[in-house]
This record gives structure tokens, C-alpha cells and sequence, in this order.
């Protein structure tokens, strides 16, 4: 069994420190370790997604549909919708289905390649570059709020122990799988 550490855990907590203590309450035989570190992670991400989309749903797009258009403006080129889902972490088929819609809203274009017209590749109108350049100062500006919160260091601390765990997961279960 693992103590809660912390000042959070100390003056009753987070809802992880609920879920852990009544766990604890009922199998004080089972190590929440686990459910500790994983279980805050999952509700700091959906917290901070819930947040975050906020600037997405004004402008009408989804998560999804918002890493498509983030995705091409980043890497600064076309992308085929193949390259697409890896960058995205997305199936082939989601990401067809989101590139139809942000087509038909005029946000992305899409052209046959000249050598083999199965291939095609997708690139930002000039219309979705400005969406992308709107909406990610706002997006930053939020994380940079709830961030605040923590100091400095406390920030890069946190930054590579997660990038620590990802580049470790991503290793054993491979980028695109999860």
C-alpha cells in the first residue's frame, strides 16, 4: 500500500485521492501507486482539454480536426493524409473524414499527385493558416495561465519526468499505438 504524499492529498485532496482512499478503504491489500500517478494524469488532461478546446468549439472545429490543421502548418508542407494520421495518431479513415469536412469549410485543399493520382496531398488554404495562427496564441496563452500555478522549475521538473514516461511508452508500445 502507498501513503498519499502531498499537501493536496493532505488536506483531502483531488478526486484521485478520493477514488485512492476508498480503494484503500475496501483492498488495503493493493498498491494505488499506479492509480496515483495515471489516474491524475487522465483527469489533468481531460481538465485541461475541457479548457482548451474552448477557442476550438468557437470556431467551430473538434480536437481532431484542429491537429489535422495544426499538423500542416508546423511541418510547413503538404502532407499526404497518410503522413497525416501518423503526425495526428489518427486512423486513415478519421483522417479522410476530417479533410472532407475542412475542405468543404474551405480550410485545407487537396491535389492529385502528378505521378500517381491515388496519392494526394493536402496543404492549408490561406484561410486555415489564419484560423491555426488565431486560435494557438489563444491555446498558449490558457496553458500558460494554468501552468502558472506551478513555479519554474517545478515546470521543467514536471516537463521531463513526463517526457521521461512518453519517450519510454512510446518506446515499448511504439508512437502510434496506445
Amino acid at each position: 500500500m502507498r501513503a498519499e504524499n502531498g499537501p493536496a492529498a493532505e488536506a483531502g485532496g483531488d478526486t484521485v485521492a478520493a477514488v485512492v482512499r476508498q480503494w484503500q478503504a475496501v483492498r488495503p491489500d493493493i498498491d494505488t501507486g499506479p492509480m496515483e500517478v495515471i489516474g491524475r494524469i487522465n483527469r489533468c488532461a481531460a481538465l485541461l482539454q475541457q479548457a482548451e478546446d474552448a477557442p476550438l468549439r468557437r470556431a467551430g472545429l473538434t480536437r481532431a480536426e484542429f491537429d489535422l490543421l495544426g499538423a500542416l502548418r508546423r511541418t510547413g508542407h503538404e502532407l499526404t493524409p497518410g503522413e497525416l494520421a501518423r503526425e495526428t495518431f489518427s486512423s486513415g479513415a478519421a483522417v479522410t473524414k476530417r479533410l472532407k469536412q475542412l475542405q468543404e469549410r474551405a480550410l485545407v485543399e487537396r491535389r492529385a499527385d502528378a505521378r500517381d493520382r491515388r496519392v494526394a496531398h493536402v496543404r492549408l488554404t490561406d484561410a486555415g493558416r489564419g484560423l491555426v495562427d488565431t486560435i494557438l496564441p489563444e491555446q498558449l496563452c490558457y496553458e500558460t495561465v494554468v501552468l502558472s500555478v506551478l513555479d519554474g522549475g517545478d515546470q521543467e521538473r514536471l516537463s521531463a519526468l513526463l517526457g521521461g514516461l512518453l519517450a519510454r511508452l512510446e518506446g515499448r508500445l511504439g508512437p502510434g499505438r496506445g
